[in-house]
């Protein structure tokens, strides 16, 4: 196995280290004011950094030094102009970085390798497992949720340029670069608005047109070829979610007309795909009996897409029929020729009907909580005393609704939405099909009544209990209510009027977990662990009661919110967990990372695939925990959670974050639609704050709390009982365990605590910098003991050398947002200086580049 690994290794500092340094050059010639004296001084102001940071200096006393030793500056705004310029360099660095990588990536990753699909397939043959997999096959799939998340800092022109630029790199065409990286110079990086939730639609069905569009077509062929007979129409194994436009928790901008919208622009962007696709095939298709047909297609898709006002009068299964026929015809009367390109078509109309992908509807429940008295107050839908009544009073009355009502009633536009919205379902349903839109996600759910209230929610919106069309998803997110969640679920399943609607949605249930609040809430090694407990827990109680289970994982990019090898966490999970889905969401920056390339997407869509199905099929027993391993493990979350709940309500722990990181101008950096806190409340409150801000600001601190904090001391704890061996065979045998400090690892190896380190003696925020530096090096100290290696990551060189040499390119920027962070400060007794506002500028165009260049941050 070292072998491939050094060989890959080698690729990458070729392809990748010897090529930025290469192309990196060409900077100088970018279009920029005085471009090229910004490159000779910025690759010295990054040797100052590093030299300054390993004398112990703060990032003030590195710039004043710097602008003293290399410049004859000696106004503000000549410094501030410069650090501009060392900004829009690094920017376009960092695209260089992520284009060069992408470029690489067929040759640094093998792509036939482990958890591929060739490797399922010869994994099969030796096992001689074919009728098993055909069994998985009947139900299996992977559902990828692209959400709204505002963790994406690169304007769709510049995604656009990034793509052409991997291209060019890949022919290595010199003068295309060249050109590319001018064109770089002149796009601006940042948007001056905020962008509309339809803004943010339209800027993800770009992946679902150039990307996943094709790598999903792709997956679903090459199986149907390899395993013959295994996979059904109905179950294409590759399904795609979407959450821009539906997503409404949180988020005032999003509304019935906005999601009526946008399901209408993710139908007209598939309908185009087939469309321009049928016509390429007409050039190909020139045979007796097909030409007609394939002509006839065309002209159908045509109308349904370029004729204004045109009644939409064509299905999915219209499109599949046509194709099958087309297919027959070519394989009986004309050898089968291009028969292959007719089969690809049709494996992308099984995966993206008319819908693209399917937009879920998600809403907060104490919105639902407060709409329902409002019905209580001004209709007779439900009784007068009813926001009194106890929960299981409130069920019934939910369930006696026996008439809809006028939204328009009720007084807070909110609540109008949320009644418009669910009655929108059904039209959005009559034209993109059902798949377009049949989930309800309810946030914060606590308790029965949290989904019962979204069912006398459709009843009072007009559907009928026999024809909810629409799966109700609880989302579980605190520990609390991790805890809380099989008691909900079983005490759901024995209601009779709920139960009747599982029956008829195939006694099917999706339960959505959230990480990243569960993060926030209970620290790094409680979250993971509450959340493989509660899916254990729910997998026991759906089973008993006859219902399939369906686990949405809320996974956001880095590991502090579930992200890092999610393929790893998947194919850890043991035989006592569901494992008949998996479904994550997808956000911000991941997108563009994991599946910016339809290389990229096409294998980390199959480690996906893999992962599951092997996990069913081939897993040694071993997989699952015994006992022991899971009371080890029980400690070791106790423990963390110990440790983290210690820091968490330190009187100083928020103000030190509000303080040291740029947390408060996440709202003003106009990379989302949402807001940055639920609550519009001034006071900082844990509660409130959302997980991407909170997350996002500890890893531009550098310091990733999240993602490690109360590791070590669980450790350190478990070893002081006797428990070291134990652990270290918990380590060698259990997969989920290696992932979970594998995604550790991940966090910190992205933390640089020299940055922040002048904190250290700060008269109010020292104690919490301290006990954090402290978590930092007994984690390390302890990871390092039990993995066997000498530095973090060790074993993964290929990530670590990627992160080493993207923390090099950002370490200037961190540097320049932790310099105005502390010049805004000493600004806060003159609020009206001009001097504040251009150094809030400087911190949010640091942001972008610091976001960017980590690819999984926040």
């Amino acid at each position: 196995m070292e072998a491939p690994v050094n060989n890959s290794l080698q690729q990458f500092k070729n392809l990748v280290g010897t090529k930025f340094q290469l192309y990196n050059s060409l900077f100088t010639s970018l279009p920029f004011h005085r471009v090229e004296k910004t490159g000779v001084f910025l690759s010295l102001f990054l040797l100052h950094c590093e030299e300054g940071y390993a004398k112990g200096n703060s990032p003030q006393e590195i710039m004043d030094s710097f602008f003293k030793q290399y410049t004859t500056f000696q106004q503000e705004k000549q410094k501030t102009d410069l650090l501009f310029r060392f900004v829009q360099y690094a920017e376009r660095q960092v695209v260089l970085f992520d284009a060069l990588e992408d470029a690489a990536f067929r040759y640094i990753r093998d792509l036939q390798g482990t958890g591929t699909l060739r490797h399922l397939q010869s994994e099969v043959m030796q096992e001689q497992a074919q009728d098993k997999l055909k069994e998985k096959l009947k139900d299996f799939s992977v559902r990828l949720v692209l959400t709204a998340h505002p963790t994406q800092f690169y304007p769709g022109e510049v995604l656009g340029i990034i793509n052409d630029l991997s291209k060019a790199l890949i022919e290595e065409n010199t003068s295309e670069v060249n050109m590319y990286l001018q064109q770089l110079g002149k796009t601006p990086f940042f948007k001056k608005e905020k962008p509309t939730p339809y803004d943010e639609a339209i800027s993800l069905v770009w992946f679902l047109e150039n990307i996943f569009y094709r790598a999903g077509g792709r997956i679903l062929s090459f199986m149907r070829a390899q395993f013959p007979g295994a996979i059904s129409s109905d179950n294409p194994v590759i399904r795609m979610g979407f959450w821009p436009g539906g997503d409404r928790d949180g988020n005032p901008f999003v509304n019935a007309a906005i999601t009526v919208e946008v399901a209408a622009a993710l139908r007209a962007s598939v309908m185009k795909c087939y469309f321009r696709e049928v016509r390429n095939l007409r050039r190909r298709l020139t045979f007796k009996g097909v030409e007609n047909v394939v002509a006839a297609l065309e002209a159908k898709l045509s109308r349904n897409l370029f004729i204004p006002g045109h009644k939409a009068d064509i299905s999915r299964q219209e499109i599949l029929d046509t194709l099958t026929a087309i297919r027959q015809t070519i394989v009986t009367e004309h050898n089968g020729l291009f028969v292959h390109l007719v089969d690809n078509l049709i494996s992308k109309v099984e995966i993206f009907g008319l819908f693209f992908a399917s937009l879920d509807i998600r809403q907060d429940s104490s919105i639902h909580e407060t709409l329902l008295s409002a019905v209580a107050e001004k209709t007779d839908a439900l009784p007068d005393n009813y926001e009194s009544l106890d929960d299981a009073a409130k069920i019934e009355a939910l369930l006696r609704i026996d008439h809809a009502i006028d939204p328009l009633v009720l007084e807070d536009p909110l609540h109008r939405d949320c009644l418009q919205t669910i009655a929108a379902v059904k039209q959005i349903q009559e034209v993109n099909g059902e798949d377009g839109c049949n989930r309800y996600i309810i946030s914060h759910s606590t308790c029965v009544l949290s989904v019962m209230e979204v069912y006398g929610m459709f009843l009072l919106a007009g559907w009928q209990k026999d024809s909810i069309t629409m799966d109700i998803v609880p989302l579980f997110e605190t520990i609390d209510d991790l805890r809380m969640a099989g008691q909900v679920m079983k005490s759901l399943y024995e209601n009779v009027e709920y139960r009747k609607h599982l029956n008829r949605r195939q006694c099917k249930q999706t339960i959505m977990l959230g990480f990243s609040d569960g993060t926030k809430d209970g620290g790094y090694l409680m979250a993971n662990w509450s959340i493989y407990k509660a899916k254990e827990e729910l997998s026991a109680i759906s089973k008993e009661y006859d219902i399939d289970v369906v686990f949405f994982d809320g996974r956001g990019g880095p590991p502090a919110r579930g992200g890092g090898k999610t393929h790893q966490f998947y194919a850890s999970m043991g035989r006592n967990i569901a494992n008949q889905e998996i479904q994550q969401t997808i956000q911000g920056q991941t997108i563009s990372s994991n599946f910016g390339t339809v290389d990229a997407a096409q294998f980390n869509m199959e480690q996906l695939v893999h992962a599951g199905i092997s996990n069913e099929l081939f897993s040694p027993k071993t997989v699952t925990l015994t006992k022991a391993e899971e009371g080890l493990l029980q400690s070791l979350a106790d423990a963390g959670y110990e440790s983290y709940n210690k820091l968490k309500t330190h009187p100083h722990f928020l103000a030190y974050l509000d303080h040291a990181s740029p947390l408060r101008y996440y709202a003003e950096a106009n990379i989302g639609s949402r807001p940055s806190k639920r609550n519009s409340s001034a006071k900082l409150n844990l509660n409130d704050l959302r997980a991407v801000p909170y997350v996002g600001a500890w890893s531009q601190l550098k310091q990733n709390v999240p993602g490690y904090y109360g590791v070590g001391s669980a450790l350190q704890q478990l070893e002081a009982q006797g428990q070291w061996k134990a652990l270290t065979h918990l380590y060698q045998h259990s997969l989920f365990f290696r992932t979970l400090l594998d995604n550790c690892e991940m966090a910190m190896k992205k933390s640089y605590f020299p940055l922040t380190a002048y904190l250290a003696k700060h008269p109010q925020y020292g104690e919490v910098w301290q006990m954090i530096y402290d978590e930092f090096e007994l984690t390390k100290k302890y990871l390092l003991l039990l993995t066997g290696e000498s530095e973090l990551m060790e074993a993964s060189p290929i990530d670590q050398l990627s992160i080493q040499m993207r923390e090099r390119i950002v370490l200037p920027l961190l540097t320049i947002q932790q310099y105005a962070l502390t010049s805004i400060r000493e600004l806060d007794t003159a609020p009206d200086s001009p001097d504040k506002e251009t150094y809030e500028k400087l911190i949010m165009r640091c942001s972008f580049g610091i976001i960017n260049a980590g690819r999984n941050s926040a």
